[in-house]
């Protein structure tokens, strides 16, 4: 099913050393160690995993993996909420900074760089701490990375322009013209599932359904003690409106300049990051007054989306036990935690 453009065949050879690529990186993994333990510390956005998160850290001898899709990229940091270097020097912290804006990083580079640094922090007799609020990453650490063809730069980006014009409805009624199984497990609001599912669609032919997508058998390899912090609604929504004041207090517009020269325009996950985009379009404009307060408003409501889709995401996950922090306080729950995880046989 050709989906999009012509180019498509030309660049067979690129996916399979692509897919001769995963292939090594699954090969050169070291045998399969005894279980172990990993805390997974998950939550919408503005909740107060990164201060929850130290406290753990230091209690347990911990080391943190960074979760967040975009706190992996150098200068993008006011945006993404990105821990201080001081924070960075007491505990040890992973999957920060380790790529140029313009590199990509995608669910399977997730999977294979957050296992290996939990093989690190286990040999050094530490606690692994894997913290964010991408919900994806935390879904392919608990049953394996996602299963088809490895991205294709060129088509990934014929398809997001496709997105770009034709909007999210569009290219959902293609998805679901051709598979509908799939398609109705996710919704028109998903862009970067409906972008991938057409990307596996175009490069095999086959339905995304018939890659295993929906697995739930969880890694023998660690036991996980998953945990998603949470808030009441609207206490979560007036937390997340002040971040995003307070971002921009603290320079957001002046980061987002330094990266568009970047190349931060080349990556479109990168430049399509929730506060990134409203600063982009922003700068774009004729920057009045009305249009910075359109760009705070766009911002808010684009992060209280963002965190009202986490919430959705993690309900379907069954493993992760929710704890409240706003009728806990922080040390009641990490001690919860600490209990959890010590008592997880």
């Amino acid at each position: 099913m050709n989906l999009v453009a012509k180019d498509v065949g030309q660049q067979v050879q690129e996916v399979t050393a692509r897919s001769l690529f995963v292939q090594e990186k699954k090969l050169v993994q070291p045998p399969k160690m005894q279980s172990q333990k990993v805390i997974l510390l998950a939550g919408p956005t503005a909740c107060g995993k990164t201060t929850l998160s130290l406290m753990l850290a230091k209690a347990l001898k911990g080391e943190i993996i960074s979760a967040d899709s975009m706190q992996v990229y150098r200068g993008m940091d006011i945006g993404t909420a990105k821990v201080s270097q001081e924070e960075r020097q007491q505990i040890p912290h992973h999957l920060i900074d380790i790529r140029h804006v313009q590199e990509s990083f995608n669910v399977v580079d997730f999977y294979y760089e957050a296992k290996k640094c939990c093989e690190a922090i286990l040999a050094r007799n530490h606690v692994p701490i894997v913290v964010g609020g991408t919900g994806f990453y935390f879904r392919s650490l608990l049953y394996g990375p996602p299963e088809g063809p490895p991205p294709l730069p060129h088509l990934r980006r014929a398809l997001e322009e496709n997105m770009e014009k034709e909007g999210g409805e569009a290219l959902y009624a293609k998805l679901k013209s051709f598979d509908p199984a799939y398609a109705s497990s996710i919704t028109h609001g998903d862009r970067h599932k409906i972008i991938r599912a057409l990307e596996i669609v175009t490069l095999t032919g086959q339905k995304v359904s018939a890659f295993g997508q929906s697995r739930k058998e969880v890694k023998a390899n660690y036991k996980f003690c998953p945990w998603f912090l949470h808030r009441p609604r609207e206490v979560l929504y007036k937390r997340i409106e002040r971040r995003c004041e307070e971002m921009l207090e603290m320079g957001l517009l002046d980061e987002v300049q330094d990266l568009e020269k970047q190349g931060i325009k080349n990556n479109r996950s990168a430049c399509n990051a929730i506060g990134y985009r409203q600063a982009l379009d922003y700068l774009h404009s004729s920057r009045g007054e009305e249009d910075y307060e359109e760009m705070v408003r766009e911002f808010k409501t684009a992060s209280r989306h963002y965190a009202k889709r986490q919430f959705t995401w993690f309900r379907k996950e069954p493993l992760f036990r929710w704890l409240n922090v706003e009728v806990h306080d922080f040390e009641i729950a990490a001690d919860m935690i600490i209990q959890d995880f010590l008592s997880t046989i």
